[in-house]
């Protein structure tokens, strides 16, 4: 049994983000946690003219969120009719963003978040939204993160990009394993550099723990040269047809030029296909 927490807004990029989870967990028996944090304003708790702190909560925050949720679950069982291994929960919350995700990630035991991104439109012109930027650095959970154009299609290849200069536990490749024996992926790990240069004996060990663990899956390495990481990527993403890009959260600073871009000429591969964070455990 996994356990997924979908945060949403109940906007169309959250909505797209809970379908891509359950077609991608179509074989798996999963617990979906539909989750709406409604921030309170203080000008709705200044204008309320409730005397009890509890009805005010749940007339203006809780039942509103609760309707909208369950219209979510309608719109699901119109679009997922058959599937009897999903069992679905809704969770309306009133909190700091973060601080309910963390708080529910930890009393669900969830084993993985799957949220959508608001792409590259409008005036904030981001990659990453700000809640999912958030979710990624600050929520110690594995982390899948779906652009708001991307559809299931499969997923045969995976990329995992890695300086090898961390070392990999069984539990932080633990999510990684599941997806490709779940899907019968290939695994690509590459390895960039800006110039051409020889692995440390530390760097090499590191790769012969990966090709060892993942010795069960057609597993390929290759090291590219270039100076962006992020053109690397997006090349090798594309010549290979790759389905989805693994990173580890530890690596993020190596890869933040990746995710954190925020001039609309450098966005490029994530606004197409998803990636996945994982934490260690």
């Amino acid at each position: 049994m996994k356990n997924v927490l979908l945060p949403t807004d109940f906007s169309e990029n959250s909505w797209n983000a809970i379908v891509y989870a359950l077609n991608l967990f179509k074989e798996t028996t999963c617990t979906f946690y539909l989750l709406h944090v409604n921030t309170m304003s203080y000008a709705r708790v200044n204008n309320a003219t409730y005397t009890n702190p509890i009805n005010l909560i749940e007339n203006e925050f809780t039942l509103p969120s609760k309707e909208k949720l369950r219209s979510v679950l309608k719109r699901i069982s119109k679009a997922f009719p058959t599937n009897k291994k999903h069992h679905f929960f809704i969770l309306p919350d009133h909190n700091f963003f973060i601080d309910s995700i963390r708080n529910h990630v930890l009393e669900r035991q969830i084993d993985i978040i799957v949220m959508g991104t608001k792409g590259a439109s409008g005036l904030k012109k981001v990659i990453v939204g700000s809640n999912a930027a958030d979710v990624i650095k600050k929520v110690k959970c594995t982390t899948l993160v779906v652009p708001e154009n991307a559809k299931f299609t499969g997923l045969d290849e995976v990329a995992f990009p890695t300086d090898y200069y961390l070392s990999f536990g069984v539990g932080l490749l633990k999510p990684i394993y599941e997806l490709l024996q779940i899907h019968h992926s290939n695994l690509h790990v590459i390895h960039i550099t800006n110039k051409p240069e020889e692995l440390t004996m530390s760097q090499v060990d590191n790769r012969d723990l990966l090709q060892d663990y993942f010795s069960s899956f057609e597993t390929t390495f290759h090291h590219l040269v270039n100076k962006k990481v992020e053109n690397a990527i997006d090349c090798f993403v594309q010549s290979r047809g790759v389905k989805m890009v693994v990173m580890v959260a530890k690596n993020l600073n190596y890869f933040q030029q990746i995710l954190f871009h925020s001039k609309i000429e450098d966005i490029t591969y994530h606004i197409r296909i998803p990636f996945l964070v994982i934490h260690d455990t």
